[in-house]
This record gives C-alpha cells, sequence and structure tokens, in this order.
C-alpha cells in the first residue's frame, strides 16, 4: 500500500484500500472505504489530492461507501498532458461507472465543485445527489478564486500558491498532521503522504494546468449553464464566510446560492467560521450535510 494509502488508514477506523482505472496509458487512483450506497465520490480543489479529505472520510465511512479520488496528474494518479476541462470530466465519468454501485453522490469542492456540475450536466444519470463545498463559479473571476484556493488551510496549496521554497513544505505538512492526531507515527505518515503528493513534476504542471482552465473557459460553461439543468436530485450548496475581503466574499457566496436557486430540490448553506476548505476547518458541517443528501438520495426526497 503506497504512504497516501497508509496515512489515511492510520486516520480512518478499518482503514481504506486503493482503487484504480487504467484509462488509456495512464491510471487513475483513489482511496475508498465503507460499504453501502449510494457512493459517495469526493473530488478536490484545483491542484489539491485527495489526501485533503482526510478530515471527513472517517464519518462518511460509517454509513456508506466512500472514495476520495485524485484527479489525472495528482495524488497517487498518473499525469495527463494535455489537462482539459473535457479530460477532467471524462475521467470523473469513467470512475463512477467503473465503481458499478449506480449513480452516486457527488461531492466537489472548488474546482471539484465546477466539475462536479459539468458531470452533472453532461451525465444525470451519475448523479444521486450533490454537495459542491464552497464551488467555482464562472462569473467568479479566476484570480480571485485563486487567492481564495491558496488562503485557506492545505499547506502544500499555500507554500505553492505564494511561491514558497520547498523546504517550507515540511514543517506546514507537520503542523498540520499535528491537528489531525497525536500519535507521532501518524503524524509522520501523513507529512511523508503529504510530502509524496508534491513529489513529482507533473504535479507542478498539473496544478499549473488546472489553474488556467476555468479562465480559459470561461464562455463556454457560461452557454453551457444557461441550456443546462442540474439533475433532478439533491443539491446541497455550502458556502465559506472566511479567508476573503467582504465583497468578494459576498459576491462568491450569492453566486453559489444562485447555483442552488437553479434547482427546486436545491439548498444553500452558508457554513458560521469556514475557510473555503470547508472540509479541513468545519468538518462535521460538510460530514453532516453530505449524509444527509445520502439518506435523500436513498428516500428520493428533497432536501427542504
Amino acid at each position: 500500500m503506497d504512504v497516501i494509502a497508509q496515512a489515511m488508514s492510520a486516520i480512518v477506523p478499518g482503514g481504506v484500500k486503493r482503487g484504480e482505472l487504467a484509462c488509456g496509458r495512464r491510471v487513475l487512483r483513489w482511496v475508498e472505504a465503507g460499504t453501502g450506497g449510494p457512493t459517495v465520490v469526493l473530488d478536490a480543489a484545483s491542484g489539491t489530492p485527495a489526501l485533503t479529505w482526510t478530515p471527513v472520510v472517517s464519518a462518511l465511512a460509517g454509513h456508506t461507501r466512500v472514495i476520495a479520488y485524485d484527479r489525472a496528474g495528482l495524488g497517487a494518479s498518473d499525469p495527463a498532458m494535455p489537462v482539459t476541462v473535457n479530460s477532467a470530466v471524462d475521467d470523473l465519468s469513467a470512475l463512477i461507472s467503473h465503481t458499478g454501485n449506480g449513480a452516486c453522490v457527488l461531492v466537489g469542492h472548488s474546482w471539484g465543485g465546477m466539475l462536479a456540475q459539468l458531470l452533472a450536466w453532461a451525465h444525470p444519470e451519475l448523479i444521486a445527489g450533490l454537495v459542491l463545498v464552497d464551488p467555482a463559479h464562472e462569473d467568479f473571476q479566476p484570480w480571485t478564486l485563486r487567492a481564495a484556493e491558496a488562503a485557506l488551510t492545505w499547506p502544500s496549496v499555500l507554500s505553492r500558491a505564494l511561491g514558497s521554497a520547498d523546504r517550507s513544505l515540511p514543517g506546514q505538512a507537520a503542523r498540520e498532521a499535528g491537528k489531525r492526531s497525536g500519535d507521532p507515527r501518524v503524524q509522520d505518515l501523513l507529512v511523508e503522504a503529504e510530502l509524496a503528493c508534491t513529489a513529482h513534476a507533473y504535479h507542478t504542471r498539473t496544478r499549473t494546468a488546472e489553474s488556467r482552465l476555468l479562465r480559459t473557459h470561461i464562455p463556454a460553461v457560461r452557454q453551457l449553464r444557461a441550456r443546462s439543468q442540474l439533475p433532478d436530485v439533491p443539491v446541497v450548496v455550502l458556502s465559506a464566510t472566511r479567508g476573503l475581503p467582504k465583497g468578494l466574499r459576498t459576491r462568491w457566496t450569492s453566486l453559489q446560492a444562485q447555483i442552488a436557486a437553479t434547482t427546486v430540490r436545491g439548498e444553500h448553506i452558508v457554513v458560521p467560521d469556514a475557510g473555503h476548505y470547508i472540509h479541513d476547518s468545519r468538518p462535521e458541517a460538510v460530514t453532516t450535510v453530505v449524509l444527509t443528501v445520502v439518506d435523500l438520495a436513498r428516500d428520493g426526497q428533497a432536501p427542504r
């Protein structure tokens, strides 16, 4: 088992197992835990590995099967160049189809939240529910989105976005690991896993490529949103409250509220005292909502 899976296994009761799927000449990888359905699939922010979901995997796995997914070129997954919006959506579709348990509850954070919407528009049959965690929006300027992703909690994201030297990463990763566990052995595994996510040059290339995608696809995404509808499933959009100047945060939150308002089964929740990485600063808020959507998907109900 690789160090990323080992680290997550040290945190998640019962451990995790590695899953993988060959897509052409590359292999996509994820960790999964729990049993039951619908499966919850977690898709992270721009340039961010699945390791970022560690704070919520345990609680979710106690109720249903959960998959924390590394997009191509991130975490444990093989690289893909060029990185495109279509390749990211196609990979996510292939992953969900491959898991074999039918439609999933898809949870997307930031850029992952945009990809979740794109997949839901293109393949509604794969979606049993949506949870969008401070999702990206094409009308929120990309430079402010990148600033938001850099301002928050995941140590390597902050360091890389600000251009810090690689030697600063071990200390940041160690501080973050200290929040996850008081066990020095587990802390060491978490640090090693975080550093493994930055070990290859293609990780940097993938992060750079992903950071450009929304900017270059704004017109196309606007057109898609204008003519598309989210599937008739439970949809919850979570908005953060910290990490940006008030005016920018208000604008972004307003756009996120509009996403929820496009469907009668949508709900918008503003999470107090939450940074952009809500699943890090307020993990219980994310797990509560995801498990509610899982239950609603099972029952075929709306979230109100």
